[in-house]
């Protein structure tokens, strides 16, 4: 079962879930859910056709959301432009 999150959270979670190279394991250390609860939400989330886009995408190889498919040479989950500390916002430049 899903635990319960505010509105930001689940639109964070949704977020970090459609983007290619954010890994699952990011989302479970971020906000402690584990790959099948992050399913559980973006099929709740999402319209039908956008998640069935969605599980497709993520499950055909180009996406990297796995950390084993990824470049061995990326050993973090946050991009090097954001922010240490603002709600995962990318920083002015």
């Amino acid at each position: 079962m899903v635990k319960e999150f505010t509105l930001e959270q689940l639109d964070r979670i949704i977020e970090m879930g459609w983007e290619d190279r954010t890994p699952f394991e990011a989302i479970e250390f971020q906000f402690g859910i584990t790959e099948s609860e992050v399913i559980e939400v973006m099929r709740k989330e999402l319209k039908p056709s956008s998640f069935q886009l969605w599980r497709k995408r993520v499950n055909s190889g180009v996406s990297q959301k796995h950390l084993m498919k990824r470049n061995p040479e990326i050993d973090r989950f946050r991009c090097s432009r954001q922010r240490i500390i603002s709600h995962n916002k990318i920083s002015k430049r």
